[in-house]
């Protein structure tokens, strides 16, 4: 028997209705949910919507009954879903109120009649079989986004500012602490209603409207498409260069900005991306659950060879704040911190916008922010901590820092260490650049027009825009990498994704019409002005203008 059909009631019929306590359960609907729920792996959220269905209240004896009650062939499932009972239970304990409306039920309606030019397979509400994201998946997720070359040097600049190892940290830590606010939040109404990004901006912004949120946010991963390209084609250059005595080198084409060589490189490792997005959205999982553990064992391998190598960490650990008393920024600290604040909470701010285009997938709210909490803040840390250590350790084995980890990786040489040198680097550009930067740019251009793009050619627009804005020449500099780029797009994405929230959270009350989404009608409920809403678009403009004057003076 399909679980789909026992679709969830309207809000407003359940809101009339009187739930039946367990000792009134029918003998025949219990057994009905317990086959379903031996068949179909589901989360905590889809049982809730099943029991709402059949008028039942949801209790935790409930829970235990059915999984007593399913048959032995759905073992797995019940683990699964007993697994996910607990983690709902032990968030909703935690968090109190704000727990109950965070990790509300799933919706999985599908929108009746929609306009043809307003859907395709790729943008549609996920359904319960897709929804195949554990907190482990998502966590999984998070590790192959953090651990990568940028992520690595973060602190490491933050020191070049004059910050103690220590202050950098601390940097790192509250700036992801604060990005995860928004992500979690906004991760929710994908969640809940299985929907992209640039459907959910339609109830703000207008069905039409949602075009301006969802290209500004395809435009920036064009651009970090592009710099994590350009990074990981010269990690390749940088290993081969150095495996061959520097039978690479080669002198500057004027106009290029860099050599024949490197150019050859980063278009080497631009057409691997390629081929990856041209095998479609699937290919996402499959580089993350492959790139999450060999990059983890990779990181701790190089803290290990470095440690030992140095004999310990070296003297950066112990080098004082140049902020501190009798140093040369003396008394500065705040004027340098509140920029690196920014800068950081900047790094994932694009990502809390389409987060959505993620969490869509996962198997309930509690998978998605457990998942979350623990794959963002932590590991982000985490790597940030190992950079700081391995380039510290640096000083006691080659005599200066080396905070660059393609340089360093060089500079260890050898056969075996470049091979699995470029097999890393390019593992982790590709676990990064892949999920974090073509997703929203090819969501964006299906919401532009469903009927023309598909996944597959959204990605390959990104990739072609990512190359063409000659990546290079943005991060040529750590203050125009730090302040001009990462200041800059935080800047304008911010009020984007507060006014997602305010209009989700505060003015609907997280309740969306999922038929309206999905239809251009004038009478659609967010069709507003000509299908966009004036409103919005006046408060991101007054949101942005006041943020313009300093990024001008950058």
């Amino acid at each position: 028997m399909s679980f789909s059909r026992f679709a969830p009631l309207d809000v407003g019929t359940r809101a009339n209705m009187t739930p039946r306590p367990l000792a009134s359960l029918r003998t025949d609907s219990l057994n009905i949910v317990s086959r379903t729920f031996s068949r179909t792996q589901i989360s905590t959220g889809a049982v809730r919507i099943g029991m709402a269905a059949l008028n039942v209240e949801y209790s935790p004896s409930l829970s235990k009954t059915l999984l007593r009650t399913a048959p032995r062939t759905g073992d797995q499932q019940s683990k699964t879903l007993e697994s996910s009972r607990r983690c709902d239970l032990t968030c909703r304990s935690a968090f109190g109120k704000m727990g109950e409306a965070l990790l509300e039920d799933i919706v999985t309606d599908q929108p009746q009649s929609p306009d043809p030019g307003m859907i395709n397979a790729d943008i549609k509400p996920t359904s319960l079989e897709e929804r195949t994201f554990s907190r482990w998946d998502i966590a999984a997720l998070w590790i192959g986004l953090v651990v990568c070359v940028p992520s690595y040097t973060l602190a490491g600049s933050l020191i070049d500012m004059g910050m103690s190892w220590l202050q950098g940290i601390f940097t790192i830590s509250i700036a992801n602490l604060i990005v995860l606010i928004p992500m979690v939040l906004n991760g929710h109404p994908g969640t809940k209603y299985g929907i992209p990004l640039p459907v959910l901006a339609r109830a703000s912004f207008g069905v039409w409207g949602a075009n301006i949120p969802s290209m500004m946010r395809g435009l920036v991963a064009c651009g970090w498409f592009g710099i994590q390209t350009w990074i990981g084609g010269q990690a390749i250059f940088t290993l081969l260069n150095a495996a061959t005595k520097g039978s690479l080198a080669a002198p500057v084409v004027g106009w290029l900005g860099i050599s024949y060589p490197e150019l050859a490189c980063f278009m080497f490792f631009w057409a691997l991306q390629v081929s990856i997005i041209m095998k479609g959205i699937e290919s996402i999982r499959a580089v993350e659950e492959v790139a999450a553990p060999v990059l983890i064992l990779m990181s701790i391998a190089l803290v290990v060879w470095a440690y030992t190598s140095a004999g310990g960490f070296g003297p950066m650990l112990a080098a004082p704040s140049q902020f501190a008393a009798g140093m040369p920024k003396e008394g500065k600290f705040l004027a340098t911190f509140f920029p690196a604040l920014t800068a950081n909470v900047g790094f994932w701010a694009t990502l809390a916008l389409n987060i959505p285009d993620f969490t869509r997938y996962a198997k309930s709210q509690s998978d998605q922010l457990v998942g979350q909490a623990i794959g963002l803040p932590f590991f982000m840390v985490a790597f940030a901590s190992v950079g700081v250590a391995v380039t510290s350790a640096t000083v006691a084995i080659f005599g200066a820092p080396i905070a660059d980890p393609v340089q360093l990786l060089a500079r260890i040489g050898g056969p075996v260490a470049t091979c699995f040198a470029i097999l890393g680097l390019a593992l982790a550009t590709l676990s990064t650049n892949i999920a974090a930067n073509v997703v929203a740019p090819a969501n964006a251009l299906i919401n532009l027009n469903p009927k023309r793009f598909s996944f597959r050619m959204g990605g390959l627009a990104t990739a072609i825009v990512g190359a063409l804005i000659m990546p290079w020449k943005l991060i040529s500099s750590t203050n125009g990498y730090i302040f001009t780029w990462l200041i800059g797009y935080s800047a304008l994405l911010g009020p984007v994704t507060g006014i997602l929230l305010v209009d989700y959270f505060v003015l609907r009350g997280r309740e969306l019409n999922v038929d309206a989404l999905f239809s251009s009608s004038p009478t659609s409920e967010y069709y507003f002005v000509g299908g966009y809403n004036p409103v919005a678009i006046a408060a991101f403009v007054l949101g942005v203008l006041p943020n313009i004057p300093g990024n001008c003076n950058l």
